[in-house]
């Protein structure tokens, strides 16, 4: 993973860190973090805690999403602080805008039309409309969206470098095929036949793929279906932590900055907890 990083993403570049509720790509977000990347555009339908300590890295100068809290806790102090001092600019849109604009940069077209209501979103900025060359009629549309590059965290990749995920996949594929390269890390590599067996659904083929890493626990503290659960106790613990930026500082130190790599980080966490989030999944 820190050849891929160091390789793949340079300053300044638009990235999207892809998952939906698991499969959240926290390790590579801490790799970018010890890597000290400036000037990034993060974008992300959901932004929580990953963006949260990725802005508390100052990788970041603007995120582009539709959505940012500590899902079932609360808000993101460390988000609020950089909006409020104005550390970092936001551009934010409806869950589908954000879908809609991935899907125009995925299809390499100017634009996508929404025949959505305005709400209050559209109302504070200027809402682009085309005719129709068949009706007339005026329909919005959003501009594409298209990352340098998707970062995605999956179940596991085959020996030829094809990806396979089981359960939610929210946008995680339209984030894929938008951008202009793509980087995964898998929980395992497995020959095909056995996932295939397995019954995990094919994300990617291989060609879209530029560099896959192993990383074991590389969603945590987000889960991975049937593999280990959401550490829901890390969520609330931040919640506190992150009201104090000695505190925010002093984490990354531990646990960013302070390893070597991700199997370094999993060493840093409780034995017992590990063992109890990988039991929680197979209930």
């Amino acid at each position: 993973m820190s050849e891929a990083v160091a390789r793949y993403i340079e300053d300044g570049q638009v990235l999207y860190l892809a998952g939906f509720t698991h499969l959240i790509p926290f390790a590579f977000g801490h790799e970018i973090i010890r890597q000290h990347k400036r000037g990034l555009t993060l974008c992300r339908a959901t932004p929580d805690l990953l963006y949260e300590q990725m802005l508390a890295g100052h990788v970041a100068e603007k995120v582009i999403f539709s959505y940012a809290g500590n899902p079932g806790v609360g808000l993101l102090p460390v988000f609020r602080r950089a909006v409020e001092t104005g550390a970092v600019a936001i551009e934010e849109w409806t869950h589908f805008e954000m879908v809609a604009r991935l899907a125009a940069g995925a299809a390499g077209v100017p634009f996508w039309p929404v025949n959505t209501l305005d709400n209050d979103l559209s109302r504070r900025r200027a809402r682009p409309r085309v005719a129709s060359p068949f009706t007339g009629q005026l329909v919005p549309v959003v501009p594409p969206l298209a990352p340098d590059v998707t970062l995605l965290h999956a179940h596991a990749a085959d020996e030829e470098g094809n990806i396979y995920v089981d359960g939610l996949l929210g946008e995680m594929r339209e984030a894929a095929l938008a951008a202009r390269r793509v980087l995964v890390s898998v929980e395992t590599c497995e020959p095909a036949r056995e996932l295939r067996a397995g019954r995990l659904t094919l994300l990617l083929p291989a060609f879209r793929v530029a560099s896959v890493s192993v990383e074991p626990w590389g969603a945590h503290p987000s889960y991975v279906l049937g593999r280990y659960d959401r550490d829901t106790l890390f969520y609330r613990q931040w919640d506190a932590q992150a009201r104090q930026e000695l505190a925010v500082e002093a984490w990354l130190h531990e646990f960013v900055y302070g390893v070597a790599d991700r199997a370094e980080y999993v060493r840093q966490l409780p034995a017992g907890r590990l063992r109890t989030l990988k039991e929680a999944a197979l209930i």
